[in-house]
């Protein structure tokens, strides 16, 4: 029983220990159509690798842009923490792309 226990204990530390240790990485951004003129504000979920507005501003332009928009401007990238804030101002667009 006791064996079974410690077993039980280090396999489940094992698992929390390869749990990614960062939370995700978003973008905020302002894009565009023309005729007519559409603007939006959008939150959009990017690798952890993007994590930064310039590279962020690369994938966010091509999710866009297969949509008919086109990237104004990647204005942040921030963590899980930032998106509730977000939310309401995103509306439709809140991690559509």
């Amino acid at each position: 029983m006791f064996k079974k226990t410690i077993i039980s204990l280090v396999l489940g530390l094992s698992l929390v220990a390869a749990a990614p240790a960062t939370a995700g990485c978003f973008a905020d951004y302002k894009a565009k159509q023309e005729d007519p003129l559409r603007l939006h504000y959008g939150v959009m979920k990017v690798a952890d690798s993007a994590c930064s507005n310039g590279r962020a501003a690369s994938i966010v332009k091509q999710r866009l842009a297969a949509r008919g928009w086109k990237l104004l401007k990647v204005l942040s990238t921030f963590d899980d923490s930032g998106l509730a804030s977000r939310k309401a101002k995103a509306g439709a667009n809140y991690l559509k792309y």
